[in-house]
Protein backbone atom coordinates (compact mmCIF):
# COMPACT_ATOMS: atom_id res chain seq x y z
CA UNK A 1 0.00 0.00 0.00
CA UNK A 2 1.46 3.32 -0.51
CA UNK A 3 1.13 6.64 0.85
CA UNK A 4 3.10 9.77 2.08
CA UNK A 5 3.17 12.21 4.51
CA UNK A 6 0.45 13.82 3.78
CA UNK A 7 -1.68 11.07 2.34
CA UNK A 8 -2.71 7.51 4.16
CA UNK A 9 -3.24 4.79 3.17
CA UNK A 10 -5.41 1.92 4.45
CA UNK A 11 -7.62 -1.32 4.36
CA UNK A 12 -11.19 -1.42 5.60
CA UNK A 13 -11.95 -5.20 4.03
CA UNK A 14 -13.15 -4.56 0.08
CA UNK A 15 -12.29 -0.75 0.41
CA UNK A 16 -9.42 1.21 0.48
CA UNK A 17 -9.80 4.64 2.43
CA UNK A 18 -7.57 7.60 1.14
CA UNK A 19 -7.00 9.80 4.16
CA UNK A 20 -5.54 13.62 3.69
CA UNK A 21 -3.32 14.15 6.54
CA UNK A 22 -2.06 17.18 6.90
CA UNK A 23 -4.59 18.00 9.69
CA UNK A 24 -2.30 21.30 10.98
CA UNK A 25 -3.04 23.34 7.65
CA UNK A 26 -6.85 22.06 7.50
CA UNK A 27 -5.63 19.04 5.13
CA UNK A 28 -4.74 21.79 2.40
CA UNK A 29 -3.32 20.57 -0.78
CA UNK A 30 0.52 19.80 -0.94
CA UNK A 31 2.77 18.35 -3.47
CA UNK A 32 3.26 15.01 -1.32
CA UNK A 33 -0.37 14.65 -0.92
CA UNK A 34 -1.66 14.94 -4.60
CA UNK A 35 1.38 12.61 -5.33
CA UNK A 36 -0.04 10.17 -2.49
CA UNK A 37 -3.77 10.49 -3.55
CA UNK A 38 -2.99 9.99 -7.45
CA UNK A 39 -1.43 7.02 -6.64
CA UNK A 40 -4.16 5.81 -4.13
CA UNK A 41 -6.82 6.34 -7.27
CA UNK A 42 -4.57 4.12 -9.40
CA UNK A 43 -4.19 1.17 -6.54
CA UNK A 44 -8.07 1.02 -6.35
CA UNK A 45 -8.34 0.64 -10.17
CA UNK A 46 -5.81 -1.65 -10.36
CA UNK A 47 -6.34 -4.16 -7.23
CA UNK A 48 -9.61 -5.74 -7.52
CA UNK A 49 -9.60 -6.98 -4.47
CA UNK A 50 -10.67 -3.06 -3.74
CA UNK A 51 -14.41 -2.60 -4.63
CA UNK A 52 -14.95 0.97 -3.46
CA UNK A 53 -12.81 3.57 -2.16
CA UNK A 54 -13.44 6.09 1.23
CA UNK A 55 -12.15 9.38 0.68
CA UNK A 56 -11.96 11.43 3.94
CA UNK A 57 -9.28 14.20 5.81
CA UNK A 58 -7.86 13.79 9.01
CA UNK A 59 -8.48 15.63 12.20
CA UNK A 60 -11.69 17.07 11.98
CA UNK A 61 -11.31 18.55 8.53
CA UNK A 62 -11.54 17.70 4.73
CA UNK A 63 -9.92 19.76 2.92
CA UNK A 64 -9.18 23.60 2.81
CA UNK A 65 -7.96 24.05 -0.67
CA UNK A 66 -4.65 24.19 -2.25
CA UNK A 67 -1.83 25.51 -0.16
CA UNK A 68 0.35 26.99 -2.92
CA UNK A 69 3.59 27.24 -1.04
CA UNK A 70 3.47 23.68 -0.70
CA UNK A 71 2.91 23.24 -4.11
CA UNK A 72 5.68 25.21 -5.31
CA UNK A 73 8.05 22.74 -2.73
CA UNK A 74 8.94 25.78 -0.72
CA UNK A 75 10.15 23.44 1.98
CA UNK A 76 7.54 20.99 1.67
CA UNK A 77 8.10 18.79 -0.75
CA UNK A 78 11.25 16.85 -1.52
CA UNK A 79 12.57 16.31 -5.04
CA UNK A 80 11.19 12.58 -5.34
CA UNK A 81 7.87 14.90 -5.70
CA UNK A 82 8.70 17.76 -8.12
CA UNK A 83 10.44 15.21 -10.15
CA UNK A 84 7.04 13.34 -10.11
CA UNK A 85 4.92 16.36 -11.41
CA UNK A 86 7.73 17.47 -13.77
CA UNK A 87 7.57 13.61 -15.63
CA UNK A 88 3.50 14.00 -15.34
CA UNK A 89 2.47 18.12 -15.05
CA UNK A 90 -1.23 16.60 -15.27
CA UNK A 91 -0.49 14.97 -12.03
CA UNK A 92 -2.60 17.49 -9.43
CA UNK A 93 -5.37 17.41 -11.58
CA UNK A 94 -5.52 13.44 -11.70
CA UNK A 95 -5.24 13.21 -7.74
CA UNK A 96 -8.03 16.08 -7.76
CA UNK A 97 -10.12 13.87 -9.58
CA UNK A 98 -10.66 16.61 -12.73
CA UNK A 99 -8.96 14.69 -15.15
CA UNK A 100 -9.45 11.00 -13.56
CA UNK A 101 -12.25 8.87 -12.83
CA UNK A 102 -12.21 6.15 -10.65
CA UNK A 103 -13.62 2.93 -11.81
CA UNK A 104 -14.93 1.78 -8.13
CA UNK A 105 -16.93 3.81 -6.41
CA UNK A 106 -16.01 6.89 -4.11
CA UNK A 107 -17.85 7.71 -1.08
CA UNK A 108 -16.42 10.91 0.41
CA UNK A 109 -16.54 10.87 4.17
CA UNK A 110 -16.26 14.92 4.86
CA UNK A 111 -15.89 16.64 8.51
CA UNK A 112 -15.16 20.27 9.02
CA UNK A 113 -13.67 22.45 6.33
CA UNK A 114 -14.66 21.15 2.15
CA UNK A 115 -14.02 24.47 0.96
CA UNK A 116 -12.28 25.98 -2.53
CA UNK A 117 -10.09 22.83 -3.94
CA UNK A 118 -11.71 20.82 -1.30
CA UNK A 119 -15.32 21.53 -2.62
CA UNK A 120 -14.26 21.15 -6.42
CA UNK A 121 -12.60 17.25 -5.45
CA UNK A 122 -16.11 16.62 -3.82
CA UNK A 123 -17.78 17.32 -7.27
CA UNK A 124 -15.19 13.85 -8.62
CA UNK A 125 -16.34 11.69 -6.00
CA UNK A 126 -20.10 9.51 -6.28
CA UNK A 127 -21.51 9.53 -2.99
CA UNK A 128 -20.96 12.12 0.03
CA UNK A 129 -21.69 12.21 3.64
CA UNK A 130 -21.24 15.06 5.79
CA UNK A 131 -20.52 15.56 9.23
CA UNK A 132 -23.44 18.09 10.95
CA UNK A 133 -20.86 20.71 11.23
CA UNK A 134 -19.28 20.61 8.02
CA UNK A 135 -18.64 24.03 5.83
CA UNK A 136 -18.72 23.57 1.43
CA UNK A 137 -17.86 26.87 -0.58
CA UNK A 138 -15.99 27.95 -3.33
CA UNK A 139 -14.36 31.12 -1.97
CA UNK A 140 -12.09 31.62 -5.04
CA UNK A 141 -14.07 34.84 -6.62
CA UNK A 142 -13.38 36.53 -3.39
CA UNK A 143 -9.89 36.01 -3.25
CA UNK A 144 -10.22 37.64 -7.13
CA UNK A 145 -9.14 33.82 -8.38
CA UNK A 146 -11.02 31.54 -10.54
CA UNK A 147 -12.49 27.40 -9.21
CA UNK A 148 -10.11 26.36 -11.67
CA UNK A 149 -10.61 22.58 -10.74
CA UNK A 150 -13.98 21.93 -12.95
CA UNK A 151 -16.61 23.68 -10.47
CA UNK A 152 -17.53 26.41 -13.24
CA UNK A 153 -18.44 22.91 -15.52
CA UNK A 154 -19.54 20.46 -12.49
CA UNK A 155 -21.21 22.08 -10.28
CA UNK A 156 -24.58 23.28 -12.41
CA UNK A 157 -24.38 19.39 -13.71
CA UNK A 158 -25.04 18.37 -10.12
CA UNK A 159 -26.77 20.90 -8.62
CA UNK A 160 -29.58 23.60 -9.97
CA UNK A 161 -28.10 25.69 -11.87
CA UNK A 162 -29.63 29.01 -9.71
CA UNK A 163 -27.64 27.37 -6.74
CA UNK A 164 -24.33 26.11 -8.61
CA UNK A 165 -24.13 30.01 -10.01
CA UNK A 166 -24.99 31.61 -6.34
CA UNK A 167 -22.01 29.44 -4.85
CA UNK A 168 -19.54 30.83 -7.52
CA UNK A 169 -20.43 34.02 -7.29
CA UNK A 170 -20.76 35.00 -3.82
CA UNK A 171 -17.84 33.10 -2.74
CA UNK A 172 -19.70 32.47 0.45
CA UNK A 173 -19.74 29.38 3.12
CA UNK A 174 -22.35 26.91 3.29
CA UNK A 175 -23.59 24.86 5.93
CA UNK A 176 -23.84 20.12 5.70
CA UNK A 177 -27.51 21.08 5.77
CA UNK A 178 -27.29 24.04 2.78
CA UNK A 179 -25.37 21.52 1.60
CA UNK A 180 -28.13 18.85 1.38
CA UNK A 181 -31.05 20.65 0.61
CA UNK A 182 -29.27 21.91 -2.94
CA UNK A 183 -28.16 18.76 -3.49
CA UNK A 184 -24.48 18.75 -3.45
CA UNK A 185 -24.38 15.89 0.12
CA UNK A 186 -26.58 13.06 0.21
CA UNK A 187 -26.05 12.48 3.78
CA UNK A 188 -26.11 14.60 7.02
CA UNK A 189 -24.78 12.81 9.49
CA UNK A 190 -23.67 13.73 13.25
CA UNK A 191 -19.72 15.19 13.71
CA UNK A 192 -17.84 13.09 13.79
CA UNK A 193 -19.69 10.04 12.31
CA UNK A 194 -19.05 10.84 8.59
CA UNK A 195 -16.59 8.07 8.43
CA UNK A 196 -18.64 5.50 9.84
CA UNK A 197 -21.55 5.91 7.61
CA UNK A 198 -19.18 6.53 4.66
CA UNK A 199 -18.13 2.92 5.24
CA UNK A 200 -21.52 1.61 6.00
CA UNK A 201 -22.50 2.57 2.14
CA UNK A 202 -19.35 1.37 0.98
CA UNK A 203 -19.73 -2.35 2.64
CA UNK A 204 -23.18 -2.27 0.98
CA UNK A 205 -21.59 -1.32 -2.60
CA UNK A 206 -19.03 -4.00 -1.54
CA UNK A 207 -21.47 -6.86 -1.31
CA UNK A 208 -22.71 -6.40 -4.83
CA UNK A 209 -21.86 -7.97 -7.95
CA UNK A 210 -18.11 -6.04 -8.55
CA UNK A 211 -18.42 -6.15 -12.00
CA UNK A 212 -21.73 -4.85 -12.38
CA UNK A 213 -21.76 -1.93 -9.99
CA UNK A 214 -18.42 -0.52 -12.21
CA UNK A 215 -20.51 -1.25 -15.30
CA UNK A 216 -23.36 0.78 -13.37
CA UNK A 217 -21.16 3.62 -12.60
CA UNK A 218 -19.40 4.01 -15.98
CA UNK A 219 -23.10 4.20 -17.45
CA UNK A 220 -23.97 6.88 -15.62
CA UNK A 221 -21.46 8.81 -16.25
CA UNK A 222 -20.70 8.15 -20.30
CA UNK A 223 -24.55 8.94 -20.66
CA UNK A 224 -24.94 11.93 -18.93
CA UNK A 225 -24.85 14.51 -21.81
CA UNK A 226 -25.91 11.84 -24.49
CA UNK A 227 -29.78 12.10 -25.58
CA UNK A 228 -31.65 10.26 -24.07
CA UNK A 229 -32.33 7.41 -27.41
CA UNK A 230 -28.07 7.42 -27.49
CA UNK A 231 -27.73 7.04 -23.87
CA UNK A 232 -30.51 4.10 -23.65
CA UNK A 233 -28.05 2.34 -26.54
CA UNK A 234 -24.72 3.03 -24.65
CA UNK A 235 -26.45 1.34 -21.90
CA UNK A 236 -27.22 -1.71 -23.72
CA UNK A 237 -24.00 -1.71 -24.43
CA UNK A 238 -22.56 -1.58 -21.13
CA UNK A 239 -25.28 -3.79 -19.74
CA UNK A 240 -25.67 -6.83 -21.82
CA UNK A 241 -22.08 -8.42 -21.18
CA UNK A 242 -22.51 -8.18 -17.38
CA UNK A 243 -25.34 -10.92 -17.83
CA UNK A 244 -23.06 -13.35 -19.31
CA UNK A 245 -20.90 -13.00 -16.32
CA UNK A 246 -19.92 -15.87 -13.91
CA UNK A 247 -21.45 -13.42 -11.19
CA UNK A 248 -24.75 -13.19 -12.50
CA UNK A 249 -25.31 -16.22 -12.21
CA UNK A 250 -23.83 -16.51 -9.00
CA UNK A 251 -26.13 -13.81 -8.27
CA UNK A 252 -28.87 -15.73 -9.47
CA UNK A 253 -28.19 -18.74 -7.56
CA UNK A 254 -27.78 -17.03 -4.64
CA UNK A 255 -31.13 -15.28 -4.13
CA UNK A 256 -32.71 -18.68 -5.26
CA UNK A 257 -31.00 -20.84 -2.55
CA UNK A 258 -31.84 -17.28 -0.23
CA UNK A 259 -28.13 -16.91 1.01
CA UNK A 260 -25.34 -14.59 0.79
CA UNK A 261 -23.65 -14.16 -2.59
CA UNK A 262 -19.43 -15.22 -3.14
CA UNK A 263 -18.82 -12.72 -6.27
CA UNK A 264 -15.56 -13.18 -7.93
CA UNK A 265 -15.16 -10.44 -10.79
CA UNK A 266 -15.57 -13.34 -13.33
Amino acid sequence: MGGTEHLTVQREGATLVLTLNRPEARNALSLPMLVGLYDGWLEADADDSVRSVVFTGAGGSFCSGMDLKALAGNGMAGEEYRDRLKADPDLHWKAMLRHHRPRKPVIAAVEGYCVAGGTEMLQGTDIRVAGESATFGLFEVKRGLFPIGGSTVRLQRQIPRTHALEMLLTGRPYSAREAAAIGLVGHVVPDGTALAKALEIAEQINSCGPLAVEAVKASVYETAEMTESDGLAAELTRGWPVFDTADAKEGARAFAEKRPAVYKRA
